[in-house]
């Protein structure tokens, strides 16, 4: 079979040999002029390695998860995936769409506490008010005895803190000079401050046919027209004078600070900020996708790099992420990121595995 005919008979889902008589050249060729961009699915053909990763070839900390949990039965099925897995601790976020207090939040978990490492929000009630910033650090000392091991996940792209609770922090951004005594605060306690910047540069691009990132772009889009939206550039502005102006409070840049398409940059801020590390959750789709480029920056900057997931509670979702981290596997499609591009494996050397996967986020927290 020729090229050109076998391009056409797997996007037309059509197997080689008797089956492919069943249209002609014409037909087949219609058929993909018809074929919407939404029902593109395409499925390797190639004859290559695939490696079953069904657990972590070192034990694992992961450093950005929510409460996915419906009740005391999931999280004990979660906490046996994370046997399964050898996933020592998981961090569950507590955000607005979390709903209930931090006290609660921690309850729910306390049969497994010392599996999961707590996170707490901002409380921005009454936010500029006389007395707020008191009010707001009394609460922020009252999580971390309870044991909130950070704040966040913080996340403004580009309205505010809109994952705050108990009311969002609409038009609060990280270098508003009033969140000072929370974020001084937080380094005086220990607590690093995970924070989602923005989403990746496909969302802010043109969404036309010169977009390679086009399906996951036009689900995810920003729109910044809406009065008061930062745009792309300014978040990452505000996000760097945040850092320069608190080199005691420790940030954790979620999502590789959504800047997978300009890693140098990434690693400039990094060279320039000891303040700062970042963390690899829900990124596989952009990251996976440039390979090379991304195991040189992971082994560069491994002391550095946080392993994360943000994509619930299912053993195949992580042993997708082991996957990617640990083999050479090409040519990988997954639907669950949205993107149209196939993946290809990193194949980290073990001491950068170990970093990333356990030894930067057990150094963070003081952890076995």
């Amino acid at each position: 079979m020729k090229p050109a005919f076998l391009i056409l008979a797997v996007l037309c889902g059509i197997s080689s040999g008797a089956g492919l008589s069943a249209q002609s050249l014409e037909e087949r060729k219609a058929a993909v002029q018809e074929l919407l961009l939404k029902d593109y699915d395409p499925t390797s053909i190639f004859r290559i390695s695939r490696t079953e990763v069904p657990r972590a070839k070192f034990p694992v900390i992961d450093m950005h998860s929510h409460d996915y949990a419906a009740d005391s039965a999931e999280i004990a099925a979660w906490v046996r995936t994370l046997d399964s897995c050898n996933i020592r601790y998981s961090s569950v976020m507590h955000c607005e769409w979390i709903g209930a207090p931090f006290e609660e939040f921690v309850c729910k978990y306390r049969p497994y506490g010392d599996r999961f490492l707590f996170w707490c929000c901002f409380d921005y009630t009454g936010f500029g008010e006389s007395g707020w910033a008191e009010h707001a650090v009394r609460e922020l000392e009252r999580c971390h005895a309870l044991g909130a091991r950070g704040v966040g996940e913080m996340v403004d792209k580009g309205l505010g803190d809109t994952y705050a609770r108990p009311v969002p922090g609409s038009g609060i951004h990280l270098d508003d000079p009033r969140l000072r005594p929370l974020i001084e605060r937080c380094g005086d306690l220990d607590m690093p401050i995970s924070i989602h910047i923005a989403e990746p540069i496909w969302m802010y691009e043109p969404m036309d046919r010169h977009n390679d990132g086009l399906m996951n772009g036009a689900n995810w889009a920003v729109d910044t027209s809406i009065e008061g939206c930062r745009d792309y550039e300014e978040l990452m502005a505000a996000f760097e004078r945040a850092l320069e102006a608190y080199p005691g409070t420790t940030f954790i840049a979620c999502h590789y600070l959504n800047m997978n398409q300009d890693l140098e940059r990434l690693g400039r801020l990094l060279d320039g900020h000891p303040n700062l590390y970042v963390d690899i959750a829900g990124r596989i789709g952009e990251s996976a996708v440039i390979p090379r480029a991304t195991r040189r920056f992971l082994i560069k900057y491994a002391d550095r790099v946080l392993f994360g997931t943000d994509n619930g509670m299912a053993p195949d979702m992580y042993r997708m992420v082991f996957r990617i981290l640990e083999t050479d596997d090409e040519h990988i499609y997954n639907p669950d990121y949205g993107y149209h591009w196939s993946y290809a494996g990193f194949h980290l050397p073990d001491d950068v595995l170990r970093k990333i996967y356990h030894d930067n986020a057990a150094r963070l927290f003081h952890l076995d």
